[in-house]
């Protein structure tokens, strides 16, 4: 699957997002949706670091990531 990264004026977007949607060779990801169920992965996690059910990372680990 090829991705396309494209920029729309404001005023064209709503318009120019219903009528990709209505095709079907076309997935539409909403990234607000994705951003709070990322959220909801990692307070889910912190919450099982809490009640020792998940590994606490160390802080060195944690600043490789970044």
């Amino acid at each position: 699957m090829k991705q396309l990264t494209i920029n729309i004026a404001d005023n064209k977007f709503e318009v120019f997002l219903e009528f990709i949607k209505t095709l079907d060779y076309v997935k539409v990801e909403d990234g607000e949706e994705k951003a709070l169920e990322e959220l909801q992965n990692s307070l889910l996690q912190v919450k099982l670091m809490k009640e020792g059910k998940l590994p606490k990372q160390s802080t060195e680990d944690f600043l490789n990531e970044l």
